[in-house]
């Protein structure tokens, strides 16, 4: 939450979301399937975690892309940070 807030832009702020989201829902699911055991059941939730760990960053990428293409300017060190 503190990088969403005090990051500059939408560029960096992708990042940082798409990094947390990532990783969050990989160790959530990750300890879901330990207690789960060895099951099929756990097979599925290990399943879940490539698929995500597959699919944010790829989703993060598009939408960066899309942003840069529809004219959203990245953030440079000569803008200056209007939060600091």
């Amino acid at each position: 939450v503190v990088g969403i807030l005090r990051l500059p832009d939408f560029f960096t702020r992708l990042h940082a979301l798409g990094k947390s989201d990532t990783l969050g829902v990989a160790l959530m699911t990750t300890g879901l399937a330990l207690h789960e055991g060895l099951s099929l059941n756990s097979l599925k939730i290990l399943m879940i975690v490539v698929f995500v760990a597959l699919a944010n960053p790829t989703a993060a990428h598009v939408l960066g892309r899309a942003a840069l293409k529809s004219g959203l300017v990245p953030w440079t060190r000569e803008q200056g940070d209007p939060k600091c």
